[in-house]
């Protein structure tokens, strides 16, 4: 994994110290849905490049934050800017932007009376005007990237396994070449071998395409295993954004419930254990014993 120093700041050839401009930046939002308060001058940033985990209990608002960032729910207060774009505007350079970020949602969402190519191919149908061999092809590469294999394409989501599913899902929010994913609970329901050799995809895919990434978990082995930094959603904002080492010496009760105990503990010592020997293989040996 990166440097997470490296990533946030730069030096320039005058010496001076600078951060890239934010992928995502949201500043005061307040979110109301049934009259009820989600979020409450919420604050985020996150750099290119980065993969930023987003943790907080069930009910803490953290598939309505990422609904938010698409525009699906509209902010009662704040903003939110995706690559400097204000997406609260249904101006046609959000809609231009919003060809910039693929998603995956926590069920994977996709249409179950289409096949694995097809499914891929409804975002590129909508932004290219390629004929179908073209569309056929571009989305088989796609599928290739999320290494499913070539036969999956022709096959429907109900004939895929859970693992099968969330990569074809992946495949289809890598239709367009994102710069940014938004990942909601990718490795929920996944058994922990399964879900060891997603993450590991994930940081492949990062690491190969330069991608910002948004992983939304509840999993403590995955949020170590791919997270630079994590962020903390609790009293309806991010109370805290720091790598997972130094969360764990947080002072805020929540936070500290979460990173600290046995199960954490042991999720961070077997992320360790990953990085070093590096390949889902070696984790899918050290599970067997």
């Amino acid at each position: 994994m990166n440097d997470i120093t490296t990533r946030l700041s730069v030096i320039s050839p005058q010496g001076a110290t600078f951060r890239p401009a934010p992928a995502i930046e949201v500043c005061g939002l307040c979110t109301r849905l049934d009259g009820a308060v989600l979020h409450d001058h919420l604050d985020l940033v996150i750099y290119p490049e980065e993969i930023v985990g987003l943790v907080g209990a069930s009910g803490s608002g953290k598939s309505i934050l990422l609904r938010t960032l698409l525009g699906l729910i509209p902010p009662e207060a704040g903003e939110v800017r995706i690559f400097g774009t204000d997406i609260a505007g249904a101006s046609e350079e959000t809609k231009r932007i919003s060809a910039d970020w693929g998603v995956v949602f926590q069920e994977g969402a996709l249409f179950s009376s289409l096949t694995v190519r097809e499914n891929v191919a409804v975002a590129l149908r909508q932004h290219l005007a390629l004929p179908d061999h073209l569309l056929d092809e571009i989305a088989d590469l796609k599928i290739a990237l999320a290494e499913l294999p070539p036969e999956a394409a022709i096959q429907y989501p109900a004939e895929l396994s859970g693992g099968m599913r969330k990569r074809a899902a992946l495949a289809r929010a890598l239709a367009l070449d994102p710069k940014l994913l938004l990942l909601d609970e990718p490795t929920a329901g996944l058994d922990p071998v399964v879900a060891a050799r997603l993450d590991e995809l994930i940081l492949r895919l990062q690491s190969t395409l330069g991608i910002t990434i948004l992983f939304i978990t509840h999993d403590l082995d995955s949020m170590h295993r791919v997270c630079g930094r994590v962020a903390v959603l609790a009293d309806k904002r991010i109370v805290a954004v720091d790598t997972p080492a130094a969360l764990a010496r947080s002072s805020h009760p929540w936070v500290h419930a979460y990173f600290h105990g046995p199960r954490a503990e042991a999720a961070a010592e077997a992320a360790r254990r990953f990085r070093q020997q590096g390949t889902a293989a070696d984790y899918d040996s050290r599970t067997a014993r």
